[in-house]
């Protein structure tokens, strides 16, 4: 039978583990307690955040005990790690609130039964760090680190050269002192995140061997990068949120549905709960038939986040605008009065308004390239203007190239 780490190997999670061999035995004895932290620093999370909580997830289904760990006290800093700047401060009012809306958000992926020996936990770090008292806190813990250790963490380098602040030079500190108190609190082993997060990581695991002489582990998943590198999940609009208000359903689905076929199989391995064998049989599929697996693909992961009822919304709404059959409820809409109409009736200003365009030029160069439609048809007068008869009933669907679309329609 394979382990918890046989499994995040096989389907392309792990980038680095400290002590495999040490963790792997904690594994097969079992169960491990284990933890990820987020930082509210948005009241969603994004998918970004996904790789990990899927992680957490497979981890939770061998038996291991999930810890999602809100950084109620951590986001009051700012993580450096990936930055250029210092990040915005928020207020605590904020970050409670952020706090709030994420925890609604991590009971989708994870199982909280009470009942069960592994149910995950929400912990805040904002319970131990908002009152700390500073002397204490670096004589036990300051005492602890290097400060040429610290200064060699990739986390760190890059922000050198902009000026790299004290407050947040104590973030690795704060982190690790994260993993210390789940450790004493929960018996917590293991510490997981994104591949960013390496040093601050080691610096936990580290703290807590030196000062318990116990063993502690940490173990990083690989970034969502396209084939050549990219960074997944961003979109014109911005990141690929979570939260159906910030990004919705349907868009969400369409993002994976137009993923680039060399990604199809890694995404479907990260991203969904489907067998390996069967996502090795889709990732395998070639030419035309590879729109088969990008189905699936959206499909899946559209239902995990935004639940099925909204994943076949979606999919049929792509579906029906991929033939022309029509619109469906998920498609992007925007009611237009007919007042708005009677100042503004310009099809590339409208185009430009709904997001389908940054700018009415971008529109206007669209529309000389080719690659402004309304339905099936390409539209190739600039000057083209929309009358409120076209609105009526379905409304008039305009489309961006082959990925894009949006719906206006006359509002009542």
């Amino acid at each position: 039978m394979k382990n918890a780490l046989d499994i995040l190997h096989e389907r392309g999670f792990i980038a680095q583990v400290t002590d495999e061999d040490e963790l792997n035995k904690a594994f097969e004895e079992g169960p491990v307690t284990f933890y990820t932290g987020f930082d509210p620093t948005a009241d969603s999370l994004h998918i970004g955040h996904y790789i990990p909580i899927m992680a957490m997830a497979h981890l939770q289904k061998a038996g291991h005990r999930p810890i999602a760990l809100m950084g109620g006290g951590t986001a009051m800093i700012g993580d450096p790690s990936g930055k250029t700047d210092m990040r915005k401060m928020m207020t605590v009012e904020t970050i409670d609130d952020n706090v709030a809306h994420i925890k609604k958000q991590m009971e989708r992926f994870l199982d909280f039964d009470e009942s069960k020996p592994n149910a995950a936990l929400i912990v805040n770090n904002a319970d131990w760090l908002r009152n700390l008292n500073f002397l204490t806190f670096m004589r036990d813990i300051g005492s602890q680190f290097t400060v040429s250790k610290m200064l060699s963490a990739e986390c760190y380098k890059q922000r050198m050269e902009k000026g790299l602040t004290f407050l947040e030079f104590g973030y690795m500190l704060m982190q690790s002192y994260d993993f210390l108190q789940l450790f004493e609190k929960y018996g917590c082993v293991l510490e997981t995140g994104g591949d960013d997060q390496w040093s601050n990581m080691l610096g936990g695991a580290n703290l807590i061997r030196k000062k318990m002489e116990k063993p502690a582990f940490a173990l990083t998943f690989k970034l969502l990068l396209t084939h050549d590198g990219r960074k997944m999940g961003k979109t014109e609009k911005g990141a690929l949120w979570l939260d159906p208000a910030k990004t919705s359903p349907y868009d969400f689905y369409q993002y994976w549905r137009n993923v680039d076929d060399a990604d199809v199989e890694k995404c479907l391995a990260l991203l969904t709960f489907l067998p390996m064998e069967e996502v090795k049989r889709l990732g395998a599929l070639k030419d035309s038939a590879i729109n088969e697996a990008k189905v699936v693909l959206a499909y899946e992961v559209t239902k995990l986040i935004h639940g099925e009822e909204e994943a076949k919304k979606a999919r049929a709404a792509a579906e029906a605008l991929f033939s022309g059959a029509g619109q469906a409820g998920s498609t992007p809409t925007t009611e237009i009065e007919a007042g708005e109409l009677e100042s503004e009736n310009r099809l590339l200003a409208w185009a430009a308004k709904v997001g389908l365009f940054k700018s009415n030029g971008e529109a206007r160069k669209a529309i000389q390239a080719g690659g402004l439609y309304i339905g099936n048809d390409k539209v190739t007068d600039e000057d083209f203007r929309i009358t409120a008869d076209m609105l009526k009933g379905e409304g008039l669907l305009i489309r961006r190239g082959k990925k894009a679309y949006h719906l206006l329609v006359l509002k009542k």
